[in-house]
């Protein structure tokens, strides 16, 4: 059976009903809308990868979209990225349909298992790039901020990144997603390259992405992680949607685990 609350119980975040993770109160910008899946399909020749998938993703909150390998989690996650096109359906932020070619992609900031980086330029000149193709203001002050936040203030300033290890690429990967501080965040397992401190750093980054009012979307397998970071768990299997639940905070691993189990069961 499927536990679906496609539109979410929350509905749209009122700038005055959000908390950060510490409990302070945080407005969250009224402009930010809801993320909309509608009955996307995707097809590769004679395999369906994804079918009928429909969920909204509100600003926020944290989304973690789960399932077993092969279930289409990264492909859904691609095709929300406007990286690939849907067979079928359309990505909808509020009114406006997602996908390549449209001024709204700039709205949206992707980490994937690529980090999307030029190698042989440095951090900063990299960050200093990216934020000049977005038309950042002061783009260097803000890649420099940047550098500092994602623990990679201290990195040779002339080293080519291809230097770096898995685990500092996937940091500058962020650093690049939050360059134009996109209203939408979207991480294909970020949580890969890292070693445990860096784990719980990244925990504390996408909450406060969250708590800015965000829309924060992750694919992973870390069912840990997701419990403890996520209001809404999209999990699929086959590619169609088994589960589409929220809660009004972090499910915990128990919950989590139980409701994996069953949703994927058979």
């Amino acid at each position: 059976m499927v536990t679906s609350d496609p539109t979410g119980s929350r509905g749209t975040v009122p700038a005055s009903a959000a908390t950060t993770s510490t409990g302070e109160a945080q407005r969250i910008p009224a402009d930010i809308a809801p993320l909309h899946v509608a009955n996307v399909g995707k097809i590769f020749g004679r395999h369906r990868a994804l079918a009928g998938v429909s969920t909204t993703m509100n600003a926020g909150e944290i989304t973690a979209i789960l399932g077993p390998n092969g279930a289409g989690k990264s492909t859904l996650l691609a095709i929300v990225s406007t990286l690939q096109a849907p067979s079928s359906g359309a990505i909808r932020w509020g009114n406006v349909e997602l996908r390549r070619g449209s001024p709204e992609r700039s709205a949206l900031g992707y980490v994937g298992h690529d980090p999307g980086l030029y190698m042989d330029l440095g951090a900063l000149a990299n960050l200093s790039l990216f934020a000049a193709l977005y038309g950042v203001p002061d783009g260097a002050a803000r890649a420099a901020s940047l550098l500092e936040r994602v623990g990679l203030g201290g990195a040779p300033p002339q080293a080519p990144v291809r230097t770096f290890s898995r685990g500092m690429l996937q940091r500058l990967g962020l650093a690049r997603a939050l360059v134009h501080e996109p209203s939408i965040l979207l991480f294909d397992e970020p949580s890969a390259a890292l070693d445990p401190a860096g784990v719980t750093w990244l925990g504390t980054e996408l909450q406060r992405e969250r708590d800015k009012g965000r829309v924060v979307v992750l694919v992973t397998h870390d069912l840990d992680a997701a419990a403890a970071l996520a209001e809404h768990v999209l999990i699929l299997r086959r590619g169609r949607v088994v589960r589409d639940e929220r809660r009004p905070g972090p499910w915990g691993a128990a919950n989590l685990r139980a409701a994996y189990e069953e949703s994927c069961r058979g």
